[in-house]
């Protein structure tokens, strides 16, 4: 019996939708068919997942339908988004599927997915191809089931993310740290040890339903109690995640946040200084500070539309050591061009200790011209204002 597959349910760079109506187990199952099928390179797909309530009978779906096409399973459990483009990159694996919808409201969930070398699957790279295979329901037969092991890959990701950086040069810290009910919660801990930083953890309980806020870092008014803790602790700063820990934000010792732009700047001044002469890929809402900082230290500016599966082919066509989104996400080329909350912070951390600076003072020659935060407007017809 054919599943009803809603076009709609497929965006530009993934999909997502209402869960028990638009996404269940049922079409979890069939979208990881399609997938399977669609997948150009022989071999395992790594699954994870985040914290959602349904997150994990959404995984399994999509695990059935991998299955079901012959395809082996890497199942990885509860991550961040960025690990599973480690686990693809780093194991060779043919492709992985993340079952996430991010920071949006705890009705919704979705689904990304990244081919081998971790490549973005969105809609010029195969995502509409997906679509097609899973409302059609022709799919390929399969002369047996794949299996599924179960991989742990929390301690060989924190080795990576490390990489990026001479651990030992790291300054004593004193930080703040909202993971917003979201994967960051699980995944952060696993640094600490590794770092000369004293936490004071904040929302790190699991809770796909985020009780305490949106665990979007880019409305700043979520932000208010990390900031509150900053201050009343005198703390150095502070760092805030999204729902599934691909983003942050860091905030300084003032409470000022550190933008998207201003740390598109700042990481763009750092790889430059590393690899001069580079390309940097920038979004298309940026600031505008972005390509200046990039020009002023010997690089060129390649900007893109929005969305990690344009940015990431972009890097790759013109080579780029780092990317950055307005959206707080942040591309590396070490990274398989994969956008990594974690690594963002880190290094924007790592920068500030190696200069003897605070995180004022590294943010400070960045917001040169006023700017807005990211503004949402509701109208009736979406299309019809875009056209005009």
């Amino acid at each position: 019996m054919s599943v009803t597959i809603a076009p709609t349910l497929f965006k530009s760079y993934d999909a997502r939708g209402k869960v028990g109506t638009e996404l269940t187990s049922e079409t979890t199952r069939v979208i990881g068919q399609a997938f399977a099928d669609w997948l150009p390179t022989e071999g395992a797909v790594a699954v994870g997942r985040d914290m959602r309530p349904d997150s994990e009978e959404l995984a399994n779906g999509i695990i059935q339908g991998l299955v079901a096409q012959g395809r082996d399973v890497w199942d990885i459990g509860e991550v961040t988004s960025d690990m599973i483009y480690f686990a693809v990159g780093s194991n060779k694996l043919a492709g992985g599927v993340m079952v996430t919808a991010s920071h949006n409201p705890g009705e919704y969930n979705g689904i990304k997915f990244c081919a081998e070398e971790a490549k973005a699957v969105g809609e010029n790279s195969g995502l509409f191809e997906v679509r097609d295979l899973a409302i059609k329901q022709q799919f390929k037969t399969s002369e047996h089931a794949g299996t599924v092991t179960q991989h742990d890959l929390a301690e060989a990701w924190i080795d990576h993310v490390l990489n990026f950086i001479e651990p030992d040069k790291l300054k004593p810290l004193k930080l703040a740290v909202d993971a917003g009910n979201g994967m960051a919660g699980k995944i952060f801990p696993e640094l600490e040890p590794h770092v000369p930083w004293e936490i004071t953890e904040m929302y790190f309980e699991l809770d796909g339903t985020f009780p305490n806020h949106e665990a979007n870092p880019l409305k700043f008014e979520t932000l208010h109690d990390l900031i509150e803790m900053i201050k009343s602790k005198k703390l150095d700063g502070g760092i805030a995640f999204d729902g599934d820990g691909d983003r942050a934000f860091l905030i300084d010792e003032t409470g000022e946040v550190l933008t998207g732009g201003v740390m598109s700047a700042m990481l763009s001044e750092y790889f430059l200084k590393l690899r001069p002469g580079s390309n940097i890929v920038y979004d298309i809402r940026n600031s505008a500070v972005v390509a200046q900082v990039i020009a002023e230290n010997g690089g060129t500016p390649v900007r893109e539309r929005v969305g990690h599966s344009h940015l990431k082919q972009k890097m790759r066509e013109v080579d780029a050591p780092f990317g950055g989104e307005a959206s707080g996400h942040f591309y590396f080329k070490d990274n398989w061009y994969a956008d990594s909350g974690m690594i963002g912070a880190v290094i924007g951390l790592y920068a500030a200790g190696t200069m003897n600076m605070s995180l004022s003072q590294i943010g400070q020659p960045y917001p040169r011209m006023a700017a807005i935060p990211e503004t949402n407007f509701t109208v009736g017809d979406k299309d019809a204002v875009i056209k005009k």
